[in-house]
Formats: C-alpha cells, sequence, structure tokens
C-alpha cells in the first residue's frame, strides 16, 4: 500500500473506530510505529483534526467527516446489487432506507460509471432460495428488529417442525431475549436466549404467532457477536444414503441443506447427512424414489421401507 492510500485509510479507520491506538495501525496496515507517527502527522499538516491522547491512541475530532468519495464501476455495482437485495428481502422499513441509499449513491456517481454499472447490474441478479423470507410478514420482523435494538424480551407461540419419530409437544408458548435476526437461504431466523429452556435457541419466525414486544428490557451480553457467533452443534444425528449414479448430479445441484461430505463412489454417491433428528431426512429420501438407499441409521431405514410399502399398497388398491 503506497503512502497515499495509507493515509486516506488511516482518516477511514478512525472514522469508522474511533480511537486506535498507533500500535494497532501499524499492525493494521503492515508498516512500523514510527511510519504510523509520521503519517498523522502528514494529515495534521493537510487539515485534517487527528486528536492524539497520550495512553490512548488518535483520534478525529467530533463533526469531522471525509467528503464525498470516488467509487469505481466494481465497487458501486456491489454497493447497488446488495441494496437491491435488501430491498426485496427485508421490510417496509429498510425497504425504504435501501431506495433512499440508491438514489444517493447514483446521484453522486459520474455519468460514464453510472452507464457501466447499469450494464453489469442489466446482466446480473441476486435472488432468494426462498422469496419473500419464507412467508414472514413485515409487521413481525419489524417488531423483532425494535425487539433486539431496544433490548427488550418477546413473547410468542411457537410451533415445532412435525418429527416422525418425536411424540412431544410442539406448540409452546415461549418467552425470549433476542440478541440477533439472521436471514438464511431465505429464511429468517431469530437468535434468542430462551427464557423456558435457559439457553441459546434459534427460532424460524415463519413458525412464530401471536408476537408480543414486552416491556421488560434485558442487557446482551457484551461479549456476544452475532457476525462471529457459531452454534454448538445442533446436528448430532448421522444419516448415511447411497445415491444411484444416474441420479448423482441431480442430487449435487438440489445441496440438502444438511449435507456433511459426498463420496463418488463405483456403487454411486455416498452421502453423509447431518440432522437434528432422523426425521428430518425421511421426506427429502422418499423424494428420490429407488434411486436412494438409506444405510443408517436403521430407523430411517425401516421407515423408509414402511413407507414405500404404503404407497405400493395405495396403488394397488386402485383410484
Amino acid at each position: 500500500m503506497n503512502k497515499t492510500d495509507r493515509l486516506m485509510a488511516i482518516v477511514l479507520e478512525l472514522q469508522r473506530h474511533g480511537t486506535r491506538r498507533a500500535e494497532d495501525l501499524a499492525a493494521l496496515f503492515e508498516t512500523s510505529v514510527r511510519t504510523i507517527y509520521r503519517d498523522v502527522q502528514a494529515l495534521c499538516e493537510a487539515g485534517v483534526p487527528v486528536v492524539g491522547a497520550p495512553g490512548h491512541g488518535y483520534s478525529l475530532m467530533d463533526g469531522y467527516f471525509l467528503p464525498p468519495v470516488s467509487f469505481t464501476t466494481e465497487e458501486a455495482t456491489a454497493m447497488l446489487l446488495g441494496l437491491d437485495y435488501i430491498g426485496r428481502q427485508f421490510d417496509a422499513h429498510y425497504r425504504d432506507k435501501a431506495s433512499g441509499a440508491r438514489g444517493k449513491i447514483e446521484s453522486i456517481l459520474p455519468q460514464p460509471v453510472r452507464r457501466d454499472v447499469e450494464r453489469v447490474r442489466a446482466g446480473m441478479k441476486l435472488l432468494a432460495a426462498k422469496a419473500g423470507g419464507g412467508g414472514v410478514s413485515e409487521e413481525a420482523l419489524a417488531s423483532l428488529r425494535r425487539a433486539v435494538l431496544e433490548e427488550r424480551r418477546i413473547r410468542f407461540r411457537y410451533v415445532k417442525k412435525a418429527m416422525p419419530d418425536r411424540t412431544d409437544e410442539r406448540e409452546t408458548v415461549r418467552e425470549a431475549e433476542p440478541y440477533g435476526l439472521v436471514l438464511n437461504e431465505g429464511v429468517w431466523m431469530m437468535v434468542a436466549f430462551c427464557c423456558l429452556r435457559r439457553e441459546m435457541r434459534h427460532f424460524r419466525v415463519s413458525r412464530m404467532s401471536e408476537l408480543e414486544v414486552l416491556e421488560e428490557r434485558f442487557a446482551r451480553p457484551e461479549t456476544f457477536d452475532l457476525q462471529a457467533y457459531r452454534p454448538r452443534d445442533e446436528r448430532p444425528v448421522t444419516v448415511r444414503v447411497r445415491i444411484a449414479p444416474e441420479l448423482a448430479d441431480l442430487v449435487l445441484e438440489n445441496n440438502f441443506y444438511s449435507t456433511e461430505s459426498a463420496e463418488i463412489t463405483e456403487d454411486g454417491l455416498l452421502l453423509t447427512l447431518r440432522v437434528r433428528q432422523w426425521g428430518e431426512a425421511l421426506g427429502w429420501v422418499l423424494g428420490w424414489g429407488a434411486g436412494a438407499v438409506v444405510l443408517e441409521p436403521a430407523e430411517l431405514r425401516d421407515r423408509v421401507k414402511q413407507e414405500l410399502q404404503r404407497g405400493l399398497e395405495a396403488y394397488s388398491a386402485g383410484v
């Protein structure tokens, strides 16, 4: 990185993160602390109000912002495609904000760059795996977003997915402390501390109803980082399935969400799946007909046999 780029990057870093030590900046830009000292001095001489506090680091004077910056065609395209996606997948509040941001970005683009961006956007489109966030209402998303931002507890009725190997109660009333919302392959999930189970849980928003944002507040742990958060293994059951050779390519293209590994063998495609309960894979296996043979677990293998036998009996009985 040359000096000019580094000076700009230092200002952006201070503007984005506030106070940063010279040592932190030196590590970030892979240079020496002495070089950072010289860079800060050059910024001050150029009129950038960098304030130094002994023992704390450097920061920008309150109220200082960089003047409008220029974007390359690729940078502008990336931002506008992202805004297009937000406009389709988020609720009305962020749809309006995305529209406003799009207008501001387009207004500062030089005419040649704007033409290039429009040409690229005309040939690209981002689609969610399931349009519309999996049947989630805008009101529900808006309420959950407010609960997350204001750190308020919520109460809701939750329906668990039906599993062939489970007979417990499928519908419960929960209270939870929402830590964040995640859009995963077109499905909105809420990451929250469940007051009933007394542990972190993931709730599919489309299965929530009678949602109520409570007055009671909570304090999200300072150590919690949604971007870095990785849930514990919630799919402890291993399912192994052999796929017929003629279906191997099609199965790989569909990419079942819980696929852990895939291996091409002489007998076909050997898939290893990880699921919460074997029942999750039942419908998927049956969907491939005789082209999918369950190797394990035995419970799933037996259940597939039963379902295939029932289907044969139903067809034998006629219409």
